[in-house]
């Protein structure tokens, strides 16, 4: 196991991207329609800063240009949605989620909710020109998989429903949804019951390789007339709330590829500056301010 301390894991204060800059960037979070995202799982996460619904004016830039460069809208900002169930930043190139962040209870394991009542749906505070749509998924040989886990939320159904939006929803290899990564989802919601919370982040990855040329490239494909990306990877990283005050993280990545679910998932086990590297995050805002009992779980390690 390996301990944590002070300035040797934090990159520049350690911040998510969930948490640097997260009042300014929710003004890319708002629904077509004009209103502002609902408060929903954002207000309840004590890893994420609580930003007032209502206060979500986009930066523009100081001195004699404050204004005048905004004048026609800035052409991209982060685009978060705060759900019931969890808080996503959205990609609108990649017609997915960057990073999805849930928190899981242990009531979460049964409750009235149904999933034969929820539909896969287009998410509609998307720009349409940066949406999903069901059509883009069928016949393209890849399931919708989930990034925040329906299962995970079996304790409303709203909540539940809000898994289905496709801005919650990456291509992902049958075998693999299935299989190995529903056995990972199984065991985050197993740590419920010893851990006082489970908060998870979800995302995908697309990581380079080498070809013949002995260059590294990254390649992916795309489904669907909305070119919707496949990633190569997926990351998950927990952050678990210890019944003692310790913060233990365990960080995973998958292939999305078939990957043979008798393997430990141990065996998945990164370092999470890997993660960060990878998918340009950092994760984690404050966490060294509220306590100094920090441990990563890496593989070859053990709990």
């Amino acid at each position: 196991m390996q301990r944590l301390r002070g300035s040797r894991w934090l990159v520049a204060g350690a911040s998510l991207a969930v948490g640097v800059g997260l009042g300014a960037g929710l003004g890319g979070g708002r629904r077509q329609g004009g209103g502002p995202p609902a408060a929903g799982l954002l207000t309840r996460l004590p890893v994420v800063p609580v930003v007032a619904a209502a206060d979500l004016s986009p930066p523009v830039p100081g001195g004699a240009a404050r204004g005048e460069l905004a004048k026609y809208g800035l052409p991209g900002l982060p685009q978060l949605r705060s759900r019931e169930s969890y808080v996503l930043c959205y990609d609108p190139r990649s017609r997915s989620a960057l990073w999805v962040l849930e928190q899981l209870r242990g009531a979460a394991r049964s409750g009235p909710s149904d999933r034969a009542a929820c539909d896969f749906q287009e998410d509609e505070s998307v720009h349409e020109y940066h949406r999903a749509t069901n059509a883009d998924y069928r016949g393209s040989g890849f399931d919708r998989g989930h990034l925040a886990a329906a299962a995970n939320h079996r304790w409303s159904q709203k909540a539940m429903q809000d898994t289905f939006y496709l801005s919650n929803v990456a291509p992902q290899v049958p075998h693999l949804n299935q299989k190995a990564w529903n056995n990972l989802e199984k065991y985050c919601r197993s740590l419920t019951k010893y851990n006082k919370n489970v908060y998870v982040c979800t995302g995908p990855l697309f990581l380079p390789r080498m070809e013949a040329d002995g260059k590294m490239y990254i390649k992916y494909q795309v489904i669907g007339k909305n070119n919707v990306a496949v990633p190569t990877h997926f990351f998950k990283v927990l952050i678990l709330e210890k019944l003692n005050g310790e913060i233990e993280l365990r960080s995973y990545v998958m292939p999305n590829s078939p990957v043979e679910e008798t393997i430990p998932l141990e065996r998945f086990l990164v370092p999470i500056e890997s993660i960060e590297r990878a998918a340009g995050l950092l994760f984690v805002p404050n966490i060294l301010k509220r306590t100094n009992r920090l441990q990563a779980i890496t593989a070859g390690r053990n709990s």
